[in-house]
């Protein structure tokens, strides 16, 4: 055969095979598209919008990239966002979100989504942001939550969640703020949540825990900023440990029925600004080292058993602005 005959045939070989593969990849991103338009017309459906914010808005007649609320990836095309708070909506969390595959975000705060969470959202390993808080969400904290490992803001707070928080969340290695505060939770705080050395917040306030915390609390926790766990049912020491969190802001404590002393190194801590203590069981000296965090702005340590003086290197730190030590056996009086 003539060298430019058979050149001519591979050139149009490859130009099949080119536009075999061009057509194929533009199917797979239709179907795909396809698939998550499916997905969010069937959240649209088993849902109640009493506003009726996406019946006027998610129609099929436009791009499911243009719809209230959603966002799609510039690369791919494919849904990578699902941002509807505060919109009213009603009902359970359709299963359907769960064919989202590219969904990086989902954030339905502030409405009044009920019942369990679908394990299917279980299938979204993409998700760096979860926040369904401020809703009647109940039932337990699922373990498949401990998949999603990219995840690194989880907030469920505002809910009525029940049972103990899982072990498996511990297999959210990049996960940076855990808040499940304002639920009913109960059981022992895993300590292996304490070992999430990611973690730069952890609220879990206002529930029903119990148990006390780890003596290694402190250790592999390099990032915290915020603990919170006031308005619970924990016991036992404060861990000196906690004088480790050198990246600590707000600690949180307060209603509780810790015992023992207040941790003497708790004045390693200088970044930080405020301390709840209050209506424990703590006795004992106020430690004179908490004269050295200068940064201080708050301390309350109210109706408890300390003794001693009150310290007037407390009220050497300039940014302190509220002090409240009232319903202990301190002497001395607070200046004017």
């Amino acid at each position: 055969m003539h060298p430019t005959i058979m050149n001519n045939t591979y050139f149009h070989f490859l130009s099949f095979l080119f536009m075999q593969c061009f057509m194929v990849s533009l199917a797979m991103t239709v179907r795909n598209l396809t698939t998550d338009q499916f997905a969010l017309l069937q959240f649209k459906h088993l849902i109640l919008d009493p506003h009726n914010v996406l019946a006027d808005d998610w129609t099929a007649s436009n791009s499911v990239c243009t719809w209230l609320g959603v966002s799609c990836g510039v690369k791919h095309g494919r849904v990578t966002s699902l941002t509807l708070p505060k919109m009213n909506l009603t009902g359970t969390i359709p299963p359907h979100l769960g064919n989202l595959s590219f969904l990086l975000s989902l954030d339905l705060s502030s409405n009044n989504f009920y019942g369990n969470l679908p394990k299917e959202l279980g299938q979204l390993h993409r998700l760096r942001l979860i926040d369904l808080s401020f809703n009647g969400l109940n039932g337990r904290i699922p373990s498949w939550l401990g998949k999603l490992h990219r995840v690194e803001k989880l907030r469920m707070k505002n809910n009525s969640l029940t049972g103990t928080i899982p072990q498996t969340l511990v297999n959210m290695s990049n996960l940076e703020i855990l808040h499940l505060g304002n639920n009913q939770l109960s059981g022992q705080i895993p300590s292996s949540i304490f070992k999430i050395s990611s973690l730069k917040e952890i609220h879990l306030q206002q529930n029903s825990l119990s148990g006390s915390l780890p003596d290694d609390l402190g250790v592999h926790l390099p990032k915290v900023e915020i603990l919170g766990l006031s308005v619970n049912e924990l016991s036992g020491y404060i861990p000196s440990s906690i004088g480790t969190c050198s990246k600590l802001q707000k600690l949180g404590l307060s209603i509780n029925q810790f015992n023992g002393f207040i941790p003497r190194n708790i004045g390693n801590l200088t970044q930080l600004k405020e301390v709840y203590l209050g209506l424990n069981n703590l006795e004992g000296e106020i430690p004179k080292e908490i004269g050295n965090l200068f940064s201080l702005e708050i301390l309350s340590a109210v109706r408890m058993g300390l003794t001693g003086k009150i310290l007037a290197s407390i009220f050497n730190i300039s940014f302190l602005t509220s002090v409240a030590l009232q319903n202990n056996s301190l002497s001395g009086k607070l200046p004017d």
